[in-house]
């Protein structure tokens, strides 16, 4: 009997990706709630998005097999509850959350892997004197203990800069920190942890060289790493251009420690069946490692590059996982030698007057076969205001390449630069 497999927020990509995945007897998909309700929305109530999935599963006629979550918070803290409801293989609700809050994760971490730990510091942005208050010296990182991808993350260097910072955090942080207070709501949280709650935010010292991110999965105690990827930032340092599989700016001992950091982070923190993507900082010239953060599930900006250099993509293991099986991954069976996630960026604001058409796009697609082209914006929309884009960079389109070798894949990705048009009205 085909299994039937839940994905909260499924978008057409992500089907795309699933339906290289073979598993016994076959499977099903189901949406659980849709993108707009569970990524895209203004706002967000945890409580009532967790009632309509249960809702949504109680009544669906048939057995509920598999429950797995690809988008951050808050689909990512839902699924662990909804599986646990239903009796199937997940992480734990407070080990998920445990990573989900940088504050907390950072003092496991401190615990746990305290070498790979940068100085950081908790703070109020709602306290006029929170300044007084963090032992981080200048420049320092800014962030909520809770945001998506570098959302209101600011590197600042003065008084000045951090006040400039922390004014607009406060007047856009409560988004994810208000539902974020919800789920924490369902476990006991320690008291060193609780701060401001959801509505706090780190200092963090700045740590610099060459960032790479193993990917892997805990199964009943058995700890395995399926890929390692390289994530090249552009011009300015602050945001990700490419993201590169298979690693090769960092030595194969820097990978491996990486790997073995991240597993014992995972195990101090409790993690079981699930998957997880970790961040580190390699600084080459001091051979120092750093741990920026553990995420609790596949990364789908991984899943095009899986598929198209290994021939299936990530989703085989976060579904064995979810259906209780041991995750097996093919190495290297796909068309490409190497591939990547590019962006294409803009640093001005903007209001968007054109994008590229479905022509321009088959033009593309005809002469770099398996590429894709993902739209991140419309005519008509100003950059500005769209959601969750980072705090240095603008994403006009995100890019999906292969080739044979990695001096091809960035002449690949210039040339995909250069044969998409995009156009703006200036604004002031």
């Amino acid at each position: 009997m085909p299994k039937n497999v839940f994905v909260p927020a499924l978008t057409d990509l992500q089907r795309g990706e699933i339906g290289t995945v073979e598993i016994p007897g076959g499977m099903r998909l189901h949406q659980l709630l849709d993108y707009e309700t569970l990524v895209g929305a203004d706002e967000f109530d945890f409580e009532d998005l967790l009632d309509r999935c249960r809702a949504q599963l109680r009544a669906f006629d048939g057995e509920v097999d598999a429950i797995i979550a690809h988008w951050d918070f808050p689909t990512s803290v839902i699924v662990p509850i909804l599986a646990a409801e239903h009796g199937l293989p997940a992480p734990s609700l407070e080990s998920v959350l445990r990573s989900e809050h940088k504050l907390w994760s950072r003092l496991l971490q401190r615990e746990s892997v305290p070498e790979c730990v940068p100085e950081f510091s908790a703070f109020d942005p709602f306290d006029p004197d929170a300044l007084d208050h963090i032992d981080v010296a200048f420049p320092f990182w800014v962030k909520p203990i809770k945001s998506h991808s570098s959302q209101l993350g600011f590197k600042v260097s003065t008084p000045e800069e951090f006040a400039a910072a922390t004014k607009r955090i406060r007047a856009e942080i409560g988004r994810i920190a208000d539902p974020f207070d919800q789920a924490l709501a369902h476990v006991r949280v320690p008291e060193e942890v609780r701060a401001a709650g959801a509505r706090t935010c780190l200092a963090e010292q700045i740590v610099t060289g060459t960032q790479a991110a193993p990917e892997g999965s805990m199964f009943r105690g058995e700890y395995h790493v399926h890929g390692v990827f390289d994530m090249r930032k552009d011009a300015n340092g602050h945001s990700f251009s490419h993201l590169d599989y298979p690693a090769r700016t960092v030595p194969e001992s820097v990978q491996q420690q990486m790997i073995d950091v991240t597993e014992r982070y995972l195990r101090h923190a409790g993690y079981d069946n699930g998957c997880f993507n970790s961040e580190f900082m390699w600084d080459e010239e001091t051979g120092k490692l750093w741990l920026i953060e553990v995420n609790t599930r596949i990364s789908q900006s991984h899943s095009d590059l899986f598929a198209k250099v290994d021939g299936v993509s990530n989703h085989a293991v976060a579904i064995d996982v979810a259906l209780g099986r041991r995750p097996e991954m093919p190495r290297r069976k796909g068309e490409f030698a190497v591939a990547a996630q590019c962006m294409v960026p803009r640093y001005e604001d903007g209001v968007v007057t054109r994008v590229p058409g479905p022509e321009q796009i088959d033009a593309l697609r005809r002469r770099f076969p398996g590429t894709v082209v993902q739209l991140d914006v419309a005519p008509g929309d100003r950059l500005s205001e769209l959601a969750d884009q980072d705090s240095y960079r603008y994403k006009l389109a995100t890019l999906y390449i292969g080739a044979a070798d990695h001096d091809a894949l960035e002449q690949r990705y210039q040339d995909c630069l250069e044969a998409l048009t995009f156009e703006f009205e200036e604004v002031d």
